[in-house]
C-alpha cells in the first residue's frame, strides 16, 4: 500500500512504463498483487480461507477508491472512476487467483 500510495503521489511516475503498456492493465497487476498478499496476510489468521479473501478483495477495491481520491490533490494527475475499477478487478482476479492456490494446498 506505501508503494502505491507514493507512486501515486507523484505526477508523472515510472513514463517509460506508461508510454508502453495501458495503464489500466497496470492497475489490475497492481492491484491483483496486493490483493494476494493482503489475501495471503488474512488466510493466515484464519481458520477458512474463502472470507479472508472476499475481505481482501473489498479492501483492494476500498483501497482503489482512497487511491483516486488522493490523486485529486495531487498535481498532474487524474482521479477517475475510470481507473477505480480496473483496481477493483485487479483485487477480485488477485483474490481469487489466490484462492486457486490454497484450493490445491487444501
Amino acid at each position: 500500500m506505501a508503494v502505491i500510495f507514493i507512486l501515486s503521489s507523484q505526477p508523472n511516475p515510472l513514463p517509460e512504463l506508461t508510454e508502453r503498456i495501458w495503464d489500466k492493465l497496470l492497475h489490475a497487476i497492481e492491484y491483483a498483487g496486493l490483493a494476494v498478499l493482503l489475501s495471503r496476510a488474512l488466510t493466515r489468521e484464519a481458520v477458512s480461507w474463502r472470507r479472508p479473501l472476499v475481505v481482501a478483495a473489498l479492501a483492494t477495491s476500498l483501497y482503489g477508491a482512497s487511491d483516486e481520491y488522493h490523486q485529486a490533490f495531487v498535481p498532474g494527475r487524474d482521479s477517475t472512476p475510470r481507473d477505480w475499477l480496473p483496481d477493483s478487478v485487479g483485487g477480485l482476479i488477485g483474490a481469487t487467483v489466490y484462492a486457486r492456490i490454497a484450493e490445491r494446498r487444501t
